[in-house]
């Protein structure tokens, strides 16, 4: 059973109240650069072997990566869903995200790692639940997370001991408060029996313009550094990307909102309005298309993932649950992590995030642009029945 299994009216409240905002962060470390390269290659000062370097925030680190699927079995290996499963009902995160297990959880299908040949090296410094303040150096006010030094900071010793070629980013959600964005709208999916959509839509409005800016001032953070250790800005590219929605829209969704299914079966306790709101209608493409801009702002590439999920969401009709009969795959098993409050399979702080199918399939993402031109603004979507290798690239509009 996940922690929703068999609730009852009241139980699901006590469960509900037990989404932790900090662990629940989303929005939430290879031979050389195919065609397309960001202008005339140079190497880098030190020289070493190239290197793709992923920063940022929960949805480029891995987390989540433990898991191939959802499934409704609490024991053993969870039909084959969980990853961290060592024997009997012994689990080992560390298989999955090594030394970082509980905290910046990078996992081994991470992006940077699931993305192939894009480099020799993929060098991981994003943190689950980091900021932008987490990714500015020091002396520009960045701020230690975890125990780790800001990433801009730890970056440049990278730089100075590889030839970095692509460095992707993936920060903004936390600074939007994601986390207690999905805690409200579940709470009043369990709770309130009202919706979320309208003053959430407010808060991160009024959050938004000051969130772009920093996310901008990381861009330049990183020009920064990579500047301080002898490379061009021709040199290498920057990849700025957005976030997939993790739940469908409410037609989509293949649990009634009538009655307790989407909380006890599905792990998606979101009305369908909210739904609607948060993954295609508003909050999802805001974000995208601001994100964007900034990209356009920083002369720096832009990655929209805002459908790379489409299909593959928690509860969506076209996905589904990995049973002992239904075994887990990346052509029918759900490419991201449901919300099981009471941890009864892993940690909540998972919950939202693309799981192992899901970072295959955002590894693909990050190859099929680090072909195209270093300026290019693209859209990843995946095709319908096929794994990650269906992953495809559209002009962002």
């Amino acid at each position: 059973m996940i922690g929703f299994r068999n609730a009852g009216t009241t139980e699901p409240r006590r469960r509900m109240r037990r989404l932790a905002v900090a662990g629940m962060a989303l929005p939430l470390a290879a031979g050389a650069l195919a065609g397309g390269t960001a202008g005339t290659a140079a190497a880098a000062p030190q020289g070493g072997p190239t290197a793709v370097v992923t920063m940022g925030d929960s949805y480029i680190s891995g987390e989540a990566g433990r898991w191939k699927g959802n499934s409704l079995t609490n024991t053993g290996s969870r039909n084959g869903t969980d990853r961290a499963w060592v024997s009997g009902s012994v689990y080992d995160p560390a298989k999955v995200y090594g030394a970082t297990a509980g905290g910046c959880h990078r996992s081994d299908s991470a992006e940077g790692r699931s993305a192939g040949p894009v480099a020799d090296v993929a060098v991981n410094l994003a943190c689950s639940g980091a900021t932008t303040a987490n990714v500015f150096r020091a002396a520009s006010g960045g701020v230690p997370y975890k125990g780790e030094a800001p990433q801009a900071d730890q970056l440049a010793a990278v730089a100075a001991s590889h030839d970095v070629k692509v460095i992707a980013l993936s920060v903004g959600g936390n600074d939007l408060g994601f986390a207690d964005i999905i805690q409200e709208c579940a709470y009043d999916f369990v709770i309130w029996n009202s919706y979320c959509h309208d003053d959430q839509q407010y808060g991160v409005d009024q959050k938004i313009d000051g969130v772009m800016a920093n996310v901008g001032k990381a861009v330049d953070e990183i020009r920064a550094v990579m500047r301080g250790a002898g490379y061009t800005d021709t040199s290498y590219r920057i990849v700025l990307q957005s976030y997939p929605s993790p739940i469908p829209r409410g037609a989509e969704n293949r649990y009634t909102q009538s009655d307790w299914s989407r909380l006890n079966t599905g792990g998606c306790p979101f009305w369908n309005r909210d739904s609607d709101w948060a993954a295609r209608d508003s909050l999802v493409p805001q974000i995208a298309n601001r994100l964007k801009a900034v990209a356009t702002q920083k002369n720096v590439q832009f990655l929209d993932l805002r459908d790379m999920l489409q299909g593959r969401e928690v509860c969506a009709k076209a996905s589904k649950h990995v049973t002992s009969t239904a075994p887990a795959s990346a052509k029918t098993s759900e490419w991201a992590r449901w919300i099981d409050s009471s941890e009864t399979q892993g940690l909540v702080q998972e919950s939202m995030h693309p799981n192992y199918f899901g970072q295959l399939a955002l590894g693909r993402c990050l190859s099929l642009a680090a072909s195209r031109p270093a300026d290019s603004k693209d859209t990843c979507k995946n095709t319908a029945g096929s794994d990650q290798t269906g992953m495809y690239l559209t002009p962002t509009p």
